[in-house]
């Protein structure tokens, strides 16, 4: 299940797409608008400008805008960073690999069945981006 973490964080990325063209946004705009608990979206934002997503200027005129085309940002990179893993099991997660305690995973169907799940998910998510999502 998609956490509320990162429906803000991608609510979050869709309205500073959509308001590109007009230079930085305030975060108490976005937290206004998509009604986010503000203190919720701080972190959310400053997580992604530490990955270099997002940047921010301080000031008159300041705000967060888009250190790089929202177009090359995919949902998969979005949700990784916000939530961690993507698979549902440590034991098949690409870049969260952990191997289960208990279980032969050569052996184990589950493992087998939930590579194909990851894999199905992951086709989606690594080709769809931010901009997708503003799409009308």
């Amino acid at each position: 299940m998609l956490s509320k973490k990162s429906q803000y964080a991608f609510k979050a990325l869709v309205y500073l797409t959509e308001h590109a063209s007009e230079g930085p946004v305030l975060i108490s705009e976005i937290s206004e608008k998509k009604n986010i608990p503000l203190k919720f979206l701080e972190n959310i934002l400053l997580e992604l400008r530490k990955a270099g997503i997002l940047e921010s200027k301080k000031g008159k005129g300041g705000g967060y805008y888009f250190a790089i085309d929202p177009r090359n940002v995919s949902l998969a990179q979005v949700m990784r960073l916000i939530d961690g893993p993507i698979a549902l099991l440590p034991c098949v997660s690409l870049n969260f690999y952990e191997k289960c305690k208990d279980c032969d995973e050569t052996n184990c169907g589950l493992n087998r069945m939930m590579v194909q799940v990851r894999d199905a998910t992951l086709k989606v998510l690594e080709h769809q981006t931010v901009a997708d999502l503003c799409a009308k």
